[in-house]
């Protein structure tokens, strides 16, 4: 396993030799193949798919069809359109002694990203890995493992094409011995992003030696208020809990003031009972990835925020309401790195915020926070230029 992370980190080097171009090309290059042998992706996808139930909702994190691989190609195409991360002057300055500073965006270097199911994830990763010029090493599970190789050969068929090292990506074995020692491998490894649910984050967290950005658990509110609009209360509810309910940015709890409570029938309706209501305190705080969704009557807007603050887990949050001074103590009062007034939290998404892609939503706030896209997969170092000053 050293040598592939050896491996990862010499052609880190390399990619700061290619010019924007020379990435957007490749990228365009991947779209393009991924459509053309979307069949042998999906057949591929089918042998995972066989490991689950339909009924299991990770069977949506996991499933390819060609719409969705159109929609991978599409954001491939998106991030070869964006302006480069790189070499951006953030800070520039000469001091009274004439030395002349620049502060200048780079690549981390190697990214580990550690997954959970979603093989689309091998795409974002690598696209903005590669265009903000850093090599990228992915763990992915076993559920997903017949779509991971796929997507990964399909990749470093491109960069072979183009003269490029494929060690740019790595795609380590979906073992629990491959996620340890990425998560030990101190002067390899940059920046390690695990994406998936909280068990995940949590074990990433407390065994990592390397540096990590925590992402994906979402455990997300929408707070319909006693100045809710009815209809867009409808819309935003179903259209947040509904979309794709095994997503990070799904709805796990709603909050209703008791004014309102004669309303409940109506906001769920659109869910044409397909979803189950759970009102157990016990079970506030639940990611729950599934067709279920915690409902919970409050008082007052004090109430919702302090319900918000003890069981979220600052990734996205919403409340529905026509009062403006409401939104906006909303607003200022949730910690959460995405904060909606009438807008559903399914937006939660690199792409959807015009940024191409994502590796994940960030809920902490040291480093990036929210959507992680290309601005957030690279660092900075000085440039300090003289004419022989000598520090007294």
């Amino acid at each position: 396993m050293k040598q592939l992370f050896h491996k990862a980190k010499e052609a880190s080097r390399t990619l700061m030799l290619l010019t924007d171009e020379q990435r957007n090309e490749v990228l365009r290059k991947i779209a393009d193949r991924a459509e053309v042998e979307a069949d042998k992706l999906l057949a591929a996808n089918t042998l995972d798919l066989q490991k689950l139930e339909p009924s299991d909702p990770l069977y949506d994190r996991l499933l390819l069809t060609k719409e969705r691989i159109q929609g991978i190609a599409g954001d491939l195409r998106n991030v070869a359109k964006l302006p480069s991360p790189l070499g951006i002057i953030s800070k520039e300055r000469t001091l009274a002694n004439g030395l002349y500073l620049r502060r200048i965006s780079v690549p981390f270097g190697v990214i580990g990203v550690i997954f959970e199911a979603r093989p689309n994830v091998c795409f974002d990763v690598f696209s903005l890995c590669f265009k903000s010029g850093n090599a990228c090493l992915l763990k992915g599970s076993h559920s997903a493992e017949e779509s991971n190789r796929a997507i990964v050969n399909l990749i470093h068929e491109v960069l072979q094409d183009a003269g490029i090292c494929v060690d740019a990506l790595t795609l380590l074995p979906p073992t629990h011995e491959a996620t340890a020692e990425l998560l030990g491998a101190v002067g390899y490894v940059d920046l390690c992003i695990p994406r998936g649910g909280r068990k995940l984050i949590d074990f990433v967290r407390d065994n990592a030696r390397v540096p990590v950005i925590e992402t994906g658990a979402g455990v997300v509110h929408a707070y319909f208020d006693k100045d809710g609009d009815l209809e867009k209360g409808k819309c935003i509810i179903a259209n947040a809990k509904m979309r794709r309910v095994s997503v990070c940015n799904a709805l796990d709890c709603l909050l209703v003031h008791h004014d309102r409570t004669d309303d409940i029938p109506a906001l769920l309706a659109p869910m044409d009972g397909r979803v189950e209501i759970v009102t157990d305190e016990a079970t506030m705080g639940t990611e729950w990835m599934d067709y279920k969704l915690s409902l919970k009557v409050v008082d007052s807007l004090d109430e919702a925020l302090a319900h918000i603050a003890r069981y979220g887990s600052g990734h996205s949050e919403c409340i529905i309401t026509e009062d403006k001074a409401t939104a906006t103590r909303f607003q200022q009062m949730v910690d959460a790195a995405c904060v909606y007034v009438n807008a559903p939290t399914s937006f939660t998404d690199g792409a959807q915020f015009g940024l191409g892609a994502e590796i994940g939503i960030s809920t902490q706030k040291l480093g990036p926070r929210g959507p992680m896209a290309l601005e957030e997969m690279t660092t900075y170092k000085w440039l300090i230029n003289g004419n022989g000053q000598v520090r007294e």
